[in-house]
């Protein structure tokens, strides 16, 4: 009768008590727990009538008992969430006070709310494990919406905790009042408002079971503060996370058959298909067969560099796509989405595929894409190691005044081993893949969602995940700007980043897109809206000012020099390279 209550009140049926640390003490009708958790200090929760500490009885609301908001992060760490992106307000006081009480949750500040949710992005796309955010009420989640839809698109697990007014304080209608699970909804695939303070540990541990169920997604927990600051039921298990599902036998079959057609047959990848292992069996899929091998335009993370299979992405111009795309008669999906326009422009197609192309699918996202690619090499008889892979080379060194294809061969000089690069090029950086392909072995990263401003914050991210490998960003001076309060943040963490920011004081892809949809040759207002001047953006007082050392390029030489500080002193660096 005790393990029910327990159960009814705390933890959910059917999870046993001994799955929670918690043990009913044979003795008297109290809680204690296991040596299952280590914590700092004893902590008992307690069922009805009050608990037992060591024999002495403390009441329902002892100095011992454990509130919500402790409650939650003990499942947070419990659960493998040991990083916690923050920027909070009022209503999130007392899970900072529970973040002091507990070990093991690394809690990094952002001044600005779209450098919270980017960085949890990036974290994940290096790790596969969800951190946390918190944020402060609708117009806190409201700022850091942006950055939650590039996540979303790329398909990264988050447990987004955003505080709310205590519940008997909501229908006042105070000034930060706000339809928050409306707001959450459009960037989240689960929202939930906890009821109770028993209930915030299980809603969390939910949490982070939805976010990390493959292949990634954004779970949206919203904490009352009465649910934080009212005695909590402590720690709950994660329960199983959810298998990649199985691709069919049929999809495989199917696969193999529209491979053996020949000619005019492409394998489009995403996914875990543009992770190396992915790479080199698709690689091998399309020596063996013939078979055209492309990625799709953008990709969370694609392994690339010397000994790997090299890949190709669908450009972003329509014409320039259209034409690469001109032969495929069959296309087969591997994890990708077929391939359609960024935008809609007036005489030109939504879809990029020719007319009658078909297309099927071997594996979705959701997919376990690396199996499905190994059956499908067996299916076909390839063999990996036959995968034809990336040789290295190094182009010629440039000299003199910078230009995109310029700026390429030094990057393809200067790219570390494992490096990490977040490109968010955009215009400038278009031509950066072909003379980057051969550097040594490094992940490349891309905006998923569209959305400017992903790229510091992302580095953010994924200089945390992975503190022993070189972070280089390359940002646009306009996307920069959305986010320059990620600045802060690296110095204030030390972090290894080198943002190299291309100041060519314009949205210049705007300039190309104000063509692109038609809208003829842009008057002196248009282009007031599409450039960056009057007065010129100072990026290296803007880094100096939050404690990130900068220096500036003006030509190749002195961004080579610039380059090779970034990347070998510790801690963050900023170059601006004028253009």
């Amino acid at each position: 009768m005790f393990d029910a209550t327990l159960h009814r009140l705390a933890l959910r049926p059917p999870v046993p008590p001994y799955l929670c640390g918690f043990l009913p003490c044979p003795s008297c009708h109290s809680i204690v727990f296991t040596a299952a958790f280590a914590y700092n200090a004893p902590t008992v929760v307690s069922v009805r009538l009050g608990v037992r500490h060591r024999g002495k009885y403390i009441g329902r609301r002892g100095k011992d008992t454990m509130n919500g908001a402790e409650s939650l992060v003990r499942t947070l760490v419990g659960g493998g969430v040991n990083v916690c992106f923050t920027n909070p307000g009022t209503s999130e006081m007392h899970f900072v006070a529970a973040l002091d009480k507990v070990e093991g949750m690394r809690c990094v500040l952002a001044l600005f709310e779209g450098v919270v949710t980017g960085a949890a992005d990036g974290y994940w796309r290096m790790l596969d494990r969800p951190a946390a955010t918190l944020l402060h009420l609708g117009p806190g989640l409201g700022n850091g919406l942006a950055n939650l839809h590039n996540a979303k698109k790329a398909n990264s697990g988050i447990v987004n905790i955003v505080g709310e007014h205590a519940s008997y304080h909501i229908k006042y209608d105070a000034p930060l009042t706000a339809d928050i699970e409306g707001i959450a909804r459009p960037v989240s695939h689960w929202v939930k408002t906890s009821t109770e303070a028993r209930m915030v540990a299980a809603d969390g541990a939910e949490a982070i079971a939805v976010a990390s169920t493959p292949p990634g997604q954004i779970a949206t927990l919203i904490l009352p503060g009465d649910t934080a600051w009212n005695e909590g039921s402590g720690p709950v298990t994660v329960s199983a996370i959810p298998r990649r599902a199985t691709v069919s036998e049929d999809a495989v079959q199917d696969a193999a058959r529209v491979l053996a057609q020949g000619a005019g047959t492409m394998l489009l990848l995403a996914g875990a298909g543009v992770r190396e292992r992915g790479l080199a069996l698709a690689g091998a899929i399309a020596h063996k067969t013939g078979a055209r091998l492309m990625a799709q335009g953008s990709n969370a993370r694609v392994q690339r560099g010397a000994g790997r299979v090299p890949v190709d992405r669908i450009p972003y111009p329509v014409p320039q796509a259209l034409n690469v795309l001109k032969d495929v008669q069959r296309l087969i999906l591997v994890g990708a989405r077929a391939p359609v326009a960024f935008f809609g422009y007036p005489n030109q197609p939504s879809i990029l595929t020719p007319e009658g192309c078909a297309i099927s699918t071997l594996a979705t996202l959701e997919d376990d894409i690396i199996g499905a690619l190994e059956r499908l090499a067996d299916a076909v008889g390839a063999n990996v190691q036959n995968a034809p892979v990336q040789q290295s080379f190094t182009p010629a060194m440039p000299s003199g005044a910078l230009d995109p294809d310029k700026i390429a061969a030094l990057l393809g000089n200067m790219i570390p081993e494992q490096a990490v690069v977040i490109d968010e090029s955009v215009t400038t950086g278009r031509g950066f893949y072909p003379l980057t392909a051969g550097a040594p072995p490094h992940d490349w990263l891309q905006n998923m969602g569209g959305s400017i401003g992903y790229g510091m914050p992302v580095a953010v991210g994924a200089a945390l995940a992975c503190p022993d490998r070189q972070i280089l960003a390359l940002i646009g001076d306009g996307s920069g700007m959305y986010t320059v309060q990620a600045l802060w943040t690296m110095a204030r963490e030390g972090l290894n980043i080198t943002a190299v920011i291309w100041a060519n004081r314009t949205y210049q892809i705007l300039k190309g897109e104000f063509d692109n949809v038609g809208a003829g040759r842009p008057g002196q207002k248009a282009k007031d809206m599409l450039e960056i001047g009057r007065p010129d953006l100072d990026w290296v007082a803007l880094a100096t000012g939050m404690g990130v050392p900068a220096g500036r390029a003006v030509d190749c030489e002195s961004l080579r020099k610039q380059l090779q500080r970034g990347l070998t002193e510790p801690g963050p660096y900023l170059i601006e390279v004028v253009l």
